[in-house]
């Protein structure tokens, strides 16, 4: 009779997911650089995605820029907006995508495409040949604040009957995360929102933004997103990749 609650955990945090969109999301944040840009901002990617979201009816906020005090309170309040680029012969090819804050994509775009040889003009058109089917999507804020349910891969259904005490799922969470060291110092240089970490090339590793908790803020590394927090007199870095939750720990020196 234990076994199928554990499924029942599953369907529950699986059907929440489904019914998530992005009505369900008044926020939105860009990030300062695409993972496949070479530099922040570049062609002018990240500021014109922000515009456009906004024309859509989001508020649409840069990772480097103050947070609105709901947003700081609660990082699950707002979609992280990422742009994914495929490698095309003679054609530049780019996908939007809108994701919770645990990486589940919440809205994906169509394949954007331009054949304009130059590179400004070839990703603007790109760009915004994506955001087209952004732009048909309905959209409403439906006046909800967003808290995401833990995806199914943290709910792991056994085999045979096991105990469902708190104890017991607890511990079948923890087990699917991936926990890492710390591979060197990082040193906090302050800017107007939080502070960036750099190590010792010197080379930005991650921006951390503060929130209304002392300790704790939400972290960016071009488009993944997560979370730097104190623990136990040590530093973590955790953010979600192919849905299983990587914790990192961090030497900070501020």
């Amino acid at each position: 009779m234990k076994a199928p609650v554990l499924l029942m955990l599953a369907f529950a945090a699986i059907t929440a997911h489904a019914q998530t969109s992005i009505n369900n999301f008044k926020y939105v944040i860009v990030p300062e650089k695409f993972s496949f840009s070479k530099s922040e901002n570049q062609y002018g990617l990240n500021t014109t995605l922000r515009d456009l979201l906004e024309e859509k009816g989001f508020t649409a906020i840069m990772s480097n820029s103050q947070l609105p005090q709901d947003v700081a309170a609660n990082k699950c309040s707002a979609l992280l907006a990422d742009v994914t680029e495929k490698k095309g012969l003679f054609v530049t090819n780019l996908t939007i995508q809108l994701k919770d804050c645990q990486g589940n994509i919440i809205f994906k775009s169509k394949e954007g495409k331009s054949r304009e040889k130059e590179f400004q003009p070839a990703y603007d058109g790109a760009l915004r040949d994506a955001y087209t089917s952004v732009k048909a999507a309905p959209y409403q804020y439906d006046g909800s604040t967003f808290a995401p349910a833990p995806t199914a891969s943290a709910v792991p259904v056994p085999a045979a009957p096991v105990a469902t005490t708190p104890a017991a799922v607890a511990t079948a969470v923890i087990a699917a995360t991936i926990i890492t060291d710390a591979t060197g110092t990082l040193y906090a240089q302050a800017t107007p929102n939080g502070f960036q970490l750099i190590d010792t090339t010197p080379k930005k590793v991650l921006t951390i933004l503060k929130t209304s908790t002392p300790d704790y803020f939400i972290a960016q590394n071009g488009s993944v997103a997560g979370v730097v927090f104190k623990k136990n007199e040590e530093w973590l870095y955790e953010y979600y990749k192919d849905d299983k939750l990587v914790s990192q720990k961090l030497q900070i020196k501020f």
